[in-house]
């Protein structure tokens, strides 16, 4: 099993590197979404690139298939993409064409019609995916494109947990995380786990249910984080 590699990348073609560890060269595949950023910022393969594989083999497919991204919470998005019935690693590549949060997002809006335009889904998977991941995807919602720039402590407790997320995985600066996970307690005191939290924040962040024509707040850089956030974030469930 591979987890990580970390190396200096020999060969790129147009889904896949060679990336050279230790005297070995191994071939890793790209999402779509990651081919696109790195098509736009090659800056990104300079010197030594590490990156998370998601790596499978099967007895129909006995060679091994390494899918990296650059941020291990990528890599968790895509682990629990491909648990939806007819959603293999390879279809799974094709069809994240967009930034994970957008998809995450549209999951959680149970957007359809976003859904079934990915690359291989059609409507009937696009529902699938819905009924699979649905109230699951919060934490990868709030993902940003952007590497986090700030490292936080070890967790304490759950809320300690979630702002480590916000920061060191999701990219968003100290502050703006705590603030975030006390406005998701102030709208719900009961919450008593980082995966329950973590929706919670997703919900208030993302502003009243039903909203729509608008990018999810998620979905802002962290050259703006305060664009596109709801005007008043203490607006009752």
């Amino acid at each position: 099993m591979i987890a990580l590699l970390r190396g200096r990348v020999m060969r790129r073609t147009e889904d896949m590197l060679v990336l050279e560890c230790g005297g070995v060269g191994y071939e890793v595949h790209l999402p779509a979404f990651l081919r696109d950023l790195l098509r736009a910022d090659p800056r990104r393969l300079d010197d030594t690139v590490e990156l998370h594989i998601s790596y499978h083999v099967t007895a129909n497919q006995p060679r091994p298939l390494l899918v990296g991204f650059l941020r291990e919470v990528e890599q968790e998005f895509f682990e629990r993409f491909i648990t939806v019935d007819g959603v293999g690693p390879t279809k799974a590549m094709k069809a994240l064409a967009h930034p994970i949060e957008r998809v995450a997002d549209a999951v959680e809006r149970k957007d359809i019609a976003f859904l079934q335009k990915l690359p291989g889904i059609g409507s009937r998977t696009a529902e699938k995916i819905v009924a699979a991941l649905h109230g699951k995807m919060g934490k990868y919602a709030l993902l940003r494109t952007e590497p986090p720039a700030e490292i936080a402590q070890a967790p304490a407790d759950f809320q300690e947990e979630v702002i480590e997320v916000l920061t060191r995985q999701l990219g968003y600066r100290a502050g703006e995380a705590r603030r975030m996970v006390g406005e998701a307690l102030r709208r719900n005191a009961a919450l008593a786990s980082a995966e329950t939290l973590l929706q919670e924040v997703y919900r208030v962040e993302r502003g009243p249910a039903g909203s729509s024509g608008t990018e999810p707040a998620a979905a802002v850089r962290a050259g703006d984080p305060h664009a596109g956030r709801p005007a008043k974030s203490g607006s009752s469930a």
